[in-house]
Order: structure tokens, then sequence, then C-alpha cells
């Protein structure tokens, strides 16, 4: 994939995102070049509507990329890095991420928290994240709905195989995990190319 940039540490700076977005400036190129000689009559409608797909695509970042430019998200994004789930959430998709800050991960006891980031603790540390984790993109308008549809409860199937159940509070959204700890969602509808991140002020258990 060619998404805009692929994981590294540290926030982006001008070198890595000029190395991400070559290969798509390149493809974009190759792209125009076949429409200008095959498309005919449709060849502006084409033209404007690649240029502003590229263009996207280079503006937004996927789900990794998007994390690693928030200060709030540097634990998450350790974690990601730490669970080799890195590439998987910087592809396709399209996933929802119920995303812990920092302070949502300093509320774990410590020696646990620094305990699931070894490297013996991989498979468990991914498993928790995946829990973090919905297939699909789900905007919070849609999960709203989908709380009122289902009579004041959604429930969510995780990447993990594990369900969150999703209630209002207000006009908060909030998360409950399989061991009846509550989350609530306070930085919605964060939106990278390949899904949607939701801030969430308390890690989920699975």
């Amino acid at each position: 994939h060619m998404w805009l940039p692929d994981v590294y540490h540290g926030a982006p700076t001008p070198i890595t995102l000029f190395i991400g977005s070559a290969p798509k400036l390149a493809a974009f190129g190759m792209a125009y070049r076949l429409l200008e000689s095959g498309v005919g009559p449709l060849d502006e409608q084409w033209r404007l509507m690649i240029a502003g797909l590229a263009t996207l695509s280079l503006v937004i970042g996927n789900l990794v990329a998007l994390a690693q430019t928030n200060p709030q998200a540097s634990t998450l994004v350790s974690a990601v890095t730490a669970a080799g789930l890195g590439e998987t959430l910087s592809g396709p998709g399209p996933f929802t991420v119920f995303a812990p800050t920092n302070d949502a991960f300093a509320k774990v006891d410590k020696a646990t928290l620094d305990g699931l980031m070894t490297t013996a603790s991989k498979d468990k540390l991914a498993s928790l994240l995946k829990y973090h984790v919905v297939a699909g993109n789900v905007a919070s308008g849609d999960l709203a709905k989908q709380i009122a549809a289902g009579n004041g409860t959604a429930t969510l199937k995780t990447v993990n195989g594990a369900s969150l159940k999703a209630t209002m509070d207000g006009d908060k959204i909030v998360l409950t995990d399989a061991k009846g700890g509550k989350s609530t969602i306070t930085g919605p509808d964060m939106v990278a190319s390949n899904g949607t991140i939701h801030a969430i002020d308390t890690v989920v258990m699975p």
C-alpha cells in the first residue's frame, strides 16, 4: 500500500512526508497519462476525481500516522509498535479505533503496563489492543444511531473477537468492557485515510 506515511517513530517531518508522498505522486502521474491517452470525453471528469483522491490521500494519513501526530497518543503508538500491529493498522482497513490517551494508560498499574510492553507479552498486548479495534468505519453519529436502535445499547464486535457495549450518558458515548469497566469517548471522529479514531479516557479490558 502507499498510504502516507508508513509506520515510523516520532512525529512526521518534512523528509518523512516527502518520502511517503513520492510513490503517490508517481502513481498519480501514471494515472494521469493513462487517462489523457485513453478516456476521451470523460477525460476531464476522471482527472478531477483522481486529483481529488490523490490530494486526500496525501493530506490524510493512516490510523497509525494520525496517532503519531497526537502527543496524547504516544503510549498507544508505542504499544502498537511493541505488539507488531503497526502494519495491520496502516493497511487498507477500514478500521475504527477506540484509542486510549496517555492519561488513560496512566490509569493502568505501571508494573502491569510495563509487563505488557515486553517481548514475552507481545501476544497478550496485541489481544488487548485488538479489543480497541472494530472492523469498518463507525462514526460517532452512526454509533449513536445504533445505540438508539438497540433501545439504549449497541454491541460492537471487536477484532479481538470479544464485544464492547456502547451506551449514551447525556451527549457522550460510553463503552463498557467485558469486565464491566467503563470508558468515555472524549475525542470523537478523527478521520484517517483507512478509518476513524475515537479517543477514550480509559483502557478497556477484554
